[in-house]
């Protein structure tokens, strides 16, 4: 049976119907918890499902269904534009040059990973809102916001078309353009293919973007390809982003993590991992399928059609060899990738050669009193021996130091939360969560970055027993929560970078969220009037929105426990996650190995006739031969590079009726919010006068029927005020350190070009904004008490202050002139900047909301 919209329709739909019964059936276990929410309990089953029908098809099915055109909305803009081939050619380089002599060696060469298929181009595609493109054409404005968003799937299925649903409210929310790249998947494309793709469209966006202007942000896969492309940028060199935001990331394929072990009642990945029908590229032959080709390979083909069966293992499941037990008490030792002369250094001491490893290049484990060594890859998207290279599993990198402010996700109820907060406190202090000696024996290239970067500064939220990936499911409401904590992590880190304000757009009187019209039924027995409560303004311990301040980091951190309704709890450390030994960190672990093997068992036996299938067609290729890429690049056994024939061109693209209402369903929170901005810009806000006193942020104007007009602005100006500890140059490099630093602080005067000439009583001067302000002796007056334009060394601001505004109705105490009064604050001079009150900020704040 094909992978298509009708037979995944055919599988869900049963699972839809039983999970609505259950949920009000059973209310009672599903009581504070987000499955109380009938939308999220739904759309968590569904995916589960989902993923369980597909894995009874192939690898290449699922990527073909998860790969089909999907139709944007009509509101949002959509243009695919080719990488250049000479950013692919020198993020090629980039990467060689990060991987050196070893690492290259370890991938299999510098040739195979750089190959494409016929006629295929590496394609990304921008993403923005219609009204966001018209406005800026409109204006003639360049974009400021740009985020640049890698997709997951395991780093094997998933498209930028599938994802749009979710990158497009990306864009909304931040207002900004978003890019996102089809990069190859494994395991067809394993590592480091991925990586290249994704490294190659940031320098092309490099060349039409500051990098102060540019957000990286992925999910699941697409996290931890971001976490290794930061690692790469800043050891190269490359000019950092202004920040990154990684959604529920995975950063570690070896499975280390003690929340792996768990079984995933709250998630929809598979606690076992993938499984998949057997297929040319999964799973790939091992050691002992390819001798057996060889063999059938130098024979007649006359009995082709006889069955190949392979011989008898050591171990009832396929692809795994049993070494017998060992004595009480004994572990699994790991054994020498090389040679056993090499297993020790001059110190006597393990190299990391042996960490969980078999002579043969195998991993090994200990499991019930039996050293086992896994003959078959586990992960598609790199072979065992690369599961704990640093670029794959970047958590194992040596620092995670020198990073651009970070916000990490994490879904209480997933399986990989463990490895996510482990990430968090690691970029955070490098120095506490050191690798070991042995990993760092392994990888010697990597030393050099232990102590070469200051702390990160990082955000960590642990959303209560959420999923993985939470945003996946955008029509519920936590994720709406997710939605508007990373724009507001998003405005703050672009406006630190750019050192000025940005302004972004208050909808939270228009959100759905905000609003309690939420069409989803809560479901939640025991808790209804706390769900009833939630419809209300949410309280100051609520995730903010775009526009709102972020807290202070304390230690290079915020960290923040959130609940399915987005109130805030303080998070304490997991014992589990950080009590971690660097030894057992990127080493595997029995439990989820025997969860492995055990579905993997079940698949053979299952698909036996169709691995058979498989076997005999191999045998053929290998017999037709395929092309090389010379003695120097052995390609892993999955990578279709290494069984590429004379011509291989790129499947088409087809339609998906399933995806396009999914698609559709996942958009409907956008569309409801856009069509009330549009009624909200259309009719003007009116209250009714009760007194003569009129809030002034009103700004009134009677109408003839008595009441006030007033057109109150729904945008908000983000500004970096100095939660991060410490001075900027902490997150440059020791040996990069600016001798000269750069202010801090800046107002903004208007939305417009900042760099436009300022008028002096209306006469035109060739003095602008930008000098004016990085001035150090600027002086800042007012030419008397009822003057309503400041003035900076006998030159006007092209701005009127609003007498009414003001204390005590001063015009020299105004908010705006004492900031303009301030000077540029240089990095160094923090007590300068502590004069800055917040009150004061909030005054100037309110006046500025009236120019």
């Amino acid at each position: 049976m094909v992978l298509n919209t009708f037979t995944v329709g055919l599988s869900v739909t049963p699972t839809v119907v039983k999970t609505y019964a259950s949920h009000y059936l059973y209310r009672k276990p599903r009581a504070q918890k987000p499955t109380a929410h009938i939308s999220y309990d739904e759309g968590l089953a569904l995916i589960r499902q989902f993923l369980h029908h597909a894995s009874n098809h192939t690898v290449e099915e699922l990527q073909a269904f998860t790969a089909q055109w999907v139709p944007s909305p009509r509101w949002v803009r959509c243009k695919d534009v080719k990488i250049p081939v000479d950013q692919i050619a020198r993020a090629a380089e980039i990467l060689i040059e990060h991987l050196g002599p070893k690492g290259v060696d370890r991938v299999g060469g510098k040739l195979w990973w750089q190959w494409r298929r016929d006629d295929e181009d590496l394609q990304a595609e921008w993403i923005e809102m219609r009204s966001h493109y018209n406005h800026r054409k409109k204006h003639n404005e360049s974009c400021k916001r740009v985020m640049l968003y890698v997709h997951g799937g395991a780093y094997f299925f998933g498209s930028v078309g599938e994802h749009r649903y979710q990158l497009q409210r990306h864009a909304r929310k931040l207002q900004a353009r978003l890019l996102a790249p089809e990069y190859r998947l494994a395991p067809q494309f394993p590592f480091p293919c991925g990586l290249h793709d994704c490294l190659a469209t940031y320098l092309y966006l490099l060349t039409v973007q500051d990098p102060s202007t540019i957000i990286l942000a992925g999910d699941s896969a697409g996290g931890g390809m971001i976490l290794s492309l930061l690692c790469v940028l800043r050891d190269q060199g490359v000019p950092l982003p202004a920040g990154a935001i990684l959604i529920s990331p995975w950063v570690d394929l070896t499975h280390s993590f003690p929340s792996l072990a768990g079984d995933g009642r709250f998630d929809y990945i598979p606690a076992h991992g993938f499984m998949h029908k057997p297929s040319m590229s999964w799973p790939p032959p091992n050691e002992d399928d390819v001798a057996e080709f060889a063999k059938g390979a130098t024979e007649s083909f006359k009995n082709m059609g006889s069955k190949l069966v392979p011989e008898e293992k050591e171990s009832s499941i396929a692809g795994v060899a049993s070494q017998g037990p060992k004595s009480d008490g004994q572990r699994a030792e790991p054994i020498n990738l090389s040679t056993k002369a090499d297993s020790q250094d001059t110190n006597g001491r393990q190299s990391m050669a042996e960490h969980g490893f078999h002579p043969s290049g195998r991993l090994a484990i200990e499991i019930d009193g039996k050293s086992v060594v896994i003959k078959d890859q586990i992960q598609m998207y790199a072979t065992n021996q690369l599961i704990d290279h640093p670029l794959v599993s970047p958590v194992l990198q040596p620092s995670l130091g020198g990073l651009p402010p970070l916000l990490i996700l994490t879904g209480g109820g997933e399986l990989l939360k463990d490895e996510q907060i482990y990430l968090a406190y690691k970029a955070a202090n490098p120095q506490k969560f050191r690798p070991s000696e042995a990993y760092l024996d392994k990888y010697p290239e990597t030393q050099h970055t232990l102590d070469k970067y200051r702390p990160t500064d990082v955000q960590l939220q642990v959303w209560t027993d959420l999923c993985h990936v939470a945003p996946t499911l955008s029509f519920t409401r936590p994720a709406k929560f997710m939605f508007r904590s990373i724009a507001q992590f998003g405005a703050w880190a672009l406006a630190k970078a750019q050192n000025t304000g940005i302004d972004i757009l208050d909808d939270d009187a228009l959100s759905i969220i905000s609003s309690g019209s939420d069409t989803e039924a809560e479901g939640d027995s025991g808790n209804n009037k706390a769900d009833k409560a939630n419809k209300r303004p949410s309280p100051p311990t609520s995730v903010g929105k775009a526009g709102d301040p972020l807290p202070r980091f304390r230690n290079h951190m915020i960290e923040q426990l959130v609940d399915r309704h987005g109130n805030i709890f303080p998070l304490h450390e997991s014992d589990t996650a950080l009590a971690m030994a660097a030894e057992d960190v990127g080493v595997i672990k029995p439990g989820p190995v025997k969860k492995w093997l055990a579905a993997r068992n079940e698949w053979d036996t299952k698909f036996s006739k169709q691995r058979t299938k498989i076997k005999i067609k191999r045998v053929k290729e290998i017999t037709a031969g395929y092309q090389s890429f010379g003695d120097h690049d052995i390609p892993p056994p999955s990578a279709l590079a290494g069984r590429r024939g004379l011509s291989m061109p790129k499947e088409k693209k087809k339609r998906s009726l399933g995806l396009s209402l999914w698609s559709m369903w996942g958009s409907s929170h956008d569309k409801e919010t856009i069509e009330r901005e549009a009624n909200a810009d259309k009719q003007p806000e009116t209250v009714t006068v009760v007194t003569d006193a009129v809030k002034s942020t009103d700004r009134p104007s009677l109408l003839p029927d008595g009441s006030v007009s007033r057109s109150r602005s729904r945008h908000r100006v983000v500004s970096y005020e100095r939660q991060t500890e410490g001075t900027d140059a902490e997150s440059i490099p020791l040996s990069k350190k600016i001798n000269d630093p750069a202010p801090v602080f800046a107002p903004v005067l208007s939305s417009g070009d900042s760099s436009r000439e300022l008028a002096s009583d209306g006469e035109p001067s060739n003095l602008k904004v930008n000098d004016l302000l990085m001035l150090p002796g600027t002086n800042v007056t007012l030419d008397s008490s009822t003057a309503t334009r400041p003035k900076a060394d006998g030159i006007a601001f092209p701005f009127k202050l609003n007498r009414s505004l003001l204390p005590n109705n001063n015009m020299a105490d105004a908010a705006s002139v004492m900031t303009l009064r301030s000077e540029a604050v240089s990095l160094e001079d923090e007590n300068q900047m502590e004069a800055l009150k917040q009150p004061e900020v909030e005054r100037f704040e309110l006046a500025h909301e009236q120019l």
